[in-house]
């Protein structure tokens, strides 16, 4: 034992380098006053008290500061018997179990020997087999119940924590030490193992299987929502759209929706769930596609009354065409009208057609009228040409002016001329004929 301890001297130097570190005097004093400590560190003695180490330094630092030496003091310490015992006591134990851990690797070169000669040393291997076997064949079990008969996600979900378990657990038992029974421990503790190579690989295979369930039905459950999720985008979509074609397209993902949940396995829980629902997919489908057949039937009658119709207008729009013409039109007009007439009340366009209706109506009657004027015009000109006719021959060339009767015949001329309206293919030439019957009547 020496006067001063290596860890009292370092505590020291460091107070005695801060005084002495601004003052070129103080490294004088510095170098002293190490070198003193130095020799009390080669001393052999009892190791110094804090009135000691002060009067080491007093002449060369009166006013050490005294909080370092009694840190100094207490560093300088030697070491209970106690904290001997203990240290010791420590490198003991610590020996002891990594010898215990060396004689447990899993290794057969270390196990065999120790397992002849000494059985108790591995009891902590004995207890871990135990232990893992334990757990593995209740992961097991549980694992088997929760995927094999499951009856929800929720099921798969904890199976595959148990799964994970149960190979965790595997993974952990010996495989070269299956088929060695420790008597000695089991008489103790009543092991319920059997390490049996069969058994083991049984567990192994089951819990593989799982694992390929619990795959196979991830990717099931994956692609079930996958295609809940098309089906419910397309009912949406088809509620925002108004455009036949836009229709047809948002029934096409629809039934792709459906066609994805028959490809999934029926083995699988995922498989089972989409048969379920696509009983209800596949009745408002059908409904929706109905709804939509008929409305392009419907559609299609429209868009050929409307194809009438526009023939019809082009006739209509003339202000003036024969009698022929006006009976084209109002066959026209009448096509248009029997095929409106074809859609029937449970049609999706039945209001829109009405619409269609009562304006092809309309135009159908002012058509009609037309042809009305055209024909009704024609015959008073017609007429009012044959009295002409008629006049003019009975009246002799030497006449200087009309008789009594020739003025009555030229008066139903007039009227029938007058007869004759607007917009109409004879208005023209009758409106001369007129003017010419007015100007020989009053003569």
């Amino acid at each position: 034992m020496v006067c001063l301890n290596q860890s009292a001297f370092e505590i020291l130097k460091a107070e005695i380098q801060r005084r002495c570190a601004s003052s070129p005097a103080g490294q004088v004093q510095q170098e002293i006053a190490l070198k003193r400590l130095e020799k009390l560190c080669a001393r052999p003695g009892n190791p110094l008290t804090v009135e000691e180490l002060k009067d080491s330094l007093d002449d060369l630092f009166p006013d050490f500061d005294e909080k370092v030496l009694r840190k100094a003091a207490k560093a300088n310490r030697p070491p209970s018997k106690l904290l001997n015992q203990i240290k010791w006591g420590a490198i003991a134990l610590t020996s002891i179990v990594g010898g215990v851990w060396v004689l447990n690797l899993p290794y057969p070169m270390i196990r065999y020997p120790v397992a002849k000669t000494m059985p108790m040393v591995l009891l902590p291997s004995f207890i871990s087999m135990d232990h893992n076997y334990r757990q593995a064949i209740a992961a097991t079990e549980q694992a088997d119940q929760l995927v094999n008969q499951a009856t929800s996600p929720a099921d798969f979900e904890l199976g595959a924590t148990r799964v994970e378990q149960a190979q965790k657990h595997l993974d952990a038992l010996p495989v070269w030490f299956l088929g060695y029974y420790p008597g000695t421990y089991c008489s103790w503790f009543q092991c319920s193992w059997r390490f049996t190579l069969d058994e083991f690989q049984q567990a192994r295979k089951n819990v593989a299987r799982m694992q390929a369930t619990l795959f196979q039905e991830k990717n099931a459950q994956t692609k079930l929502t996958e295609a809940e999720q098309t089906i419910a985008t397309a009912k949406q979509q088809y509620q925002q759209v108004n455009d036949i074609a836009q229709k047809q397209t948002v029934l096409a993902q629809w039934q792709q929706g459906m066609d994805d949940l028959r490809a999934l396995p029926s083995e699988t829980l995922a498989g089972k769930t989409a048969r379920t629902k696509l009983i209800a997919y596949e009745r408002d489908f059908q409904q929706v596609a109905g709804f939509t057949a008929d409305n392009v039937r419907s559609g299609s009658v429209i868009q050929a009354s409307k194809l009438a119709a526009e023939t019809a207008q082009k006739f209509s729009n003339k202000p003036v065409q024969t009698a022929a013409e006006w009976q084209e039109a109002v066959k026209l007009w009448e096509d248009a009208i029997a095929q409106i007439n074809t859609i029937e009340v449970n049609d999706p366009d039945f209001v829109a057609s009405r619409k269609l209706l009562e304006k092809y109506k309309q135009k159908l009657s002012s058509t009609r009228l037309r042809l009305v004027q055209e024909q009704t015009s024609v015959e008073s000109y017609e007429r009012a040409q044959q009295l002409t006719q008629s006049l003019i021959a009975s009246i002799p060339d030497s006449a200087k002016a009309l008789n009594r009767q020739q003025v009555s015949e030229m008066q139903r001329i007039i009227s029938e001329l007058k007869k004759v309206q607007k917009d109409t293919t004879v208005y023209t030439e009758a409106q001369v004929m007129l003017k010419s019957a007015q100007a020989k009547l009053r003569k």
